[in-house]
């Protein structure tokens, strides 16, 4: 049995294809147009899709869309009459789409499905699990766990903000939901609009600025401001939002800019401004917030269920500082994360809910950690895609017939200090790159945090990088009790590798706490001492690990710097040409491509049209 899961039309458009209860192919429509957090018709990761298995729409056994379009539209109306006649702009900007298009989707989707061609529609089942039940599906299913406690949090779906679910073996039961306009995600969402990042993208920049503040009486003051005016939190991780505070429920922006000034005492920060200290606290304070809230509604989920493993899905189960949190406070003995935690991960979940629930078929499990193949469900290019680059652009490459050759070749570039972009087998499916699409460098350089920001992914100097581990040397560096293979777990790097702070570290500005040299990793250890891992195992991305043990060879760590492959507001690489495009845009030194390794300094001149920092824009 196949079925085809679809997620589009708010963002991050993504199409998936299950056999058989196996996902088989995965993608964002973002990866094929280059358009970030692309909310189109996933057309284009939909013929992937089935080129990837090699069938014809025909062949689908049903559809699945990952929400229910009409109780949407009734939450809409709902709320603009509850909050009337505040939102009359907006339900007048709002209206003529959702008529004209989302009342019906049904509809639309038929149109679009037919311009891919191969397809009877009449005889196709169409099929629209609520959001949260495909996030829910999306986390337990690929879990392997036969029994769990599913926590689902983001913005909104239909009405629900989060649920708790319990699942067991095919089936997930319901047993809690928080509705719409009471919303952790959207509370977090509302900050990241304050402090100047853009919403629904820029939530994890918020996330790495936040360990920049200082545990100071300001930022306890901060903590008490937003628990005493703008949200109440129950014992259950319920929660409560002051909506004369906020204007997403009917409005065109996240907040009332002047009251949130009055409250805070401080003005709203305009984008790429400069940070002070101040906007640091404040992060740091929604940031502890967000953390108390979550953890609640992990432990009122084991109440519930009684289960000893959790899954997790929806946008806020992103922040891996509060993933961190939860693994240490040791509610359950085991976690899952789906690694497309955000909206394109529900086009896997609405295909296996469709799969499990509405077809009633078993599941099945693995003897491996989890079903998500190391997220890695994408598209794969064969060295003769390679070749018609080298043809088109005049590339200069040198081919390497063995891996342990072109492994032990690019770890030696690493170790002098270059920066390559690696892209290898299957892209990953999800936000972070997990060595199919990553941009490497050396850990211990201590320039590499500033190299890689500013010359290279040409953003923020405050971001952080993450490390690739061999799996197996993961705790000689991080305090990490659990294997996170996914980037989705925030711990902090072992005492012996720490440097003291300097004195009066509490009292210096960010530029001058960034560029201290915390540990002997100084360009994957954050302004804490944390780190976000990545633990890389054998099982899943046997070349990656192959690569990581060569570095090892040469420098005594197996680790790596890993970010993704992209610049700033640029959806992480697909193609080998975009790899080529994006290395020669920026200041990496090397790029390996399957079994070529290209050498920026024998390439011919790169005649580029386009200006790259206005084609991508800031996200």
């Amino acid at each position: 049995m196949r079925i085809l899961g679809i997620s589009a039309y708010y963002h991050d458009s993504a199409a998936a294809l299950i056999k058989d209860g196996e996902i088989v192919a995965a993608a964002q429509e973002e990866r094929f147009t280059r358009k970030k957090h692309d909310a189109s018709f996933p057309s284009n990761a939909i013929q992937f899709c089935l080129d990837f298995e090699g069938i014809s729409i025909d062949q689908l056994d049903a559809i699945a869309f990952y929400d229910k379009p009409l109780l949407k539209f009734e939450r809409l109306l709902e709320t603009y009459y509850t909050f009337a006649p505040k939102g009359v702009p907006s339900f007048i900007t709002s209206m003529p789409v959702w008529i004209k298009e989302k009342m019906f989707l049904k509809r639309l989707i038929k149109e679009e499905i037919e311009k891919i061609g191969g397809a009877d529609i009449k005889k196709l089942k169409f099929l629209f699990p609520e959001h949260h039940l495909s996030h829910a599906a999306s986390a337990f299913y690929p879990s392997n766990f036969e029994d769990a406690a599913i926590l689902t949090i983001d913005g909104v779906g239909e009405w629900a903000t989060a649920s708790i679910c319990h699942g067991k073996g095919k089936e997930i039961k319901i047993l809690k939901e928080l509705k719409f306009p009471h919303s952790l995600g959207l509370l977090y969402s509302a900050f990241t609009y304050f402090l100047g990042f853009k919403v629904n993208s820029g939530e994890y920049k918020l996330m790495g600025l936040a360990p920049y503040g200082n545990e100071s009486d300001r930022t306890a003051q901060f903590v008490e401001t937003i628990k005493e005016h703008l949200i109440k939190i129950y014992d259950d991780g319920s929660i409560w939002l002051d909506q004369k505070y906020f204007n997403y429920a009917t409005g065109l922006r996240m907040v009332f800019d002047k009251k949130w000034e009055k409250l805070f005492g401080i003005t709203r920060r305009t984008s790429e401004s400069k940070f002070e200290q101040v906007h640091c606290d404040l992060a740091l304070a929604i940031q502890k917030v967000t953390e108390e809230v979550v953890i609640k509604m992990a432990q009122e989920a084991q109440r519930l269920t009684g289960s000893k493993n959790l899954c997790m899905a929806g946008g806020v189960a992103l922040n891996c500082v509060a993933n961190g949190k939860i693994l240490n406070e040791k509610i359950f003995k085991n976690l899952f994360f789906q690694p497309a935690s955000g909206d394109a991960g529900g086009s896997i979940g609405c295909a296996l809910a469709a799969y499990h629930i509405k077809f009633n078929q078993e599941r099945i499990y693995s003897d491996k950690a989890d079903l998500m193949q190391g997220s890695y469900l994408g598209p794969k290019f064969e060295d003769s895609e390679v070749e018609k680059l080298i043809n088109k652009y005049d590339a200069v490459g040198s081919h390497h017939n063995e891996i342990a050759e072109l492994t032990k070749k690019a770890a030696v570039l690493l170790a002098n200090d270059n920066v390559i972009g690696w892209m290898q087998d299957r892209m990953e499916f999800g936000p972070r790159a997990l060595g199919g699409r990553s941009i490497l460098g050396d850990p211990r350089n201590p320039e590499n945090q500033k190299k890689l920001n500013l010359k290279i992914k040409y953003r923020e100097s405050f971001r952080p990088f993450a490390p690739s581990v061999l799996a197996e040397d993961a705790k000689s560096h991080f305090k990490l009790e659990e294997d996170s293979p996914y980037m989705l777990i925030v711990q902090p790097v072992i005492d012996d590798i720490r440097n003291e702070k300097p004195v009066g570290y509490d009292d210096m500005d960010i530029k001058e706490k960034l560029y201290f040299e915390r540990s002997s990793l100084p360009s994957i250890t954050h302004i804490d001492y944390s780190a976000r891992i990545q633990t890389v195992h054998q099982e899943t991305n046997p070349k990656y690990h192959q690569l990581l043990e060569a570095f090892k060879k040469e420098t005594g760590i197996g680790m790596l710097i890993n970010t993704s492959f992209n610049v700033r507001g640029e959806p992480i690489v697909c193609t080998p040409e975009d790899a080529y495009r994006c290395f020669m845009r920026t200041e990496m030194d090397y790029l390996v491509i399957g079994n070529y390794i290209f050498d920026k300094t024998k390439q011919p001149n790169f005649e580029d049209t386009g200006d790259f920092k206005e084609e991508f824009k800031l996200d």
